[in-house]
């Protein structure tokens, strides 16, 4: 029998959190529940989850801080769940670290989709046989699923990852917005660019020596992105 996918939903609303449950349940995942940021990260540590649902607006602390303490020691996709719909929340949520944003209320369907999704991108297997892609700046090593830039390991999310392996794979080529956003996300995200423009900036932040003038993760105006050694 196959291992069931472990979710931590971390959120205080009972009724929602009642909800999720039924139906993760209901469809083999293997659910742990947390009502407080301090409780989630103290589950996060002792149950290590295969993907995080999160909501920003927590009783001891905001959600933001529960991201960046499961970002100093893990890669498990984070699905922020909140019902902030400024875009610069949902903005400033994924440039934190986090994998996918949804808006309360949503769909159950929506939900499972984008949960499955995020499963997906955080168990990408490794292949010994694949290249080493080596710029200027940074080295991308494609079967070890690392990233180092200085001599340093730079710290990249499932998201983050998903987008820098699929440019590498193709290195000097275009990658159009269609294929990465089908390809990391999923075909439900068909036409969503503002991902990846927010997601290529945070590449850039952490690969590029001048982040405003990319010299490796280029950016081909209303067709894709492409890199460059």
């Amino acid at each position: 029998m196959a291992e069931r996918i472990r979710v931590l939903i971390v959120d205080d609303e009972p009724a929602l959190l009642r909800a999720l449950r039924i139906n993760l349940n209901a469809r083999g995942f293997d659910v742990a529940v947390a009502a407080t940021g301090a409780q989630a990260l103290t589950l996060a540590a002792r149950h290590r989850p295969d993907v995080v649902v999160l909501d920003l607006g927590l009783p001891d602390m905001d959600g933001r801080t529960v991201l960046d303490g499961l970002r100093g020691w893990t890669n498990v996709p984070v699905i922020v769940l909140s019902a902030r719909t400024d875009a610069m929340d949902k903005v400033d949520a994924l440039d934190a670290g986090a994998d996918d944003y949804v808006t309360k209320p949503f769909g159950m369907e929506e939900f499972l989709a984008r949960l499955r999704a995020a499963v997906r991108r955080g168990a990408v297997g490794t292949r010994a046989d694949k290249p080493v892609v080596t710029t200027a700046t940074f080295t991308v090593d494609l079967g070890a699923k690392r990233v180092t830039r200085e001599g340093r390991d730079v710290h990249l999310t499932p998201t983050e990852w998903g987008i820098l392996e699929l440019l590498a794979n193709n290195v000097g080529q275009l990658v159009t917005q269609a294929e990465l956003l089908n390809s990391v996300w999923g075909p439900a995200y068909a036409g969503q660019n503002h991902y990846l423009r927010v997601y290529l900036a945070g590449l850039r932040r952490k690969l590029e020596a001048d982040p405003a003038h990319p010299r490796h993760l280029i950016t081909e105006q209303g067709m894709g992105y492409r890199l460059v050694e």
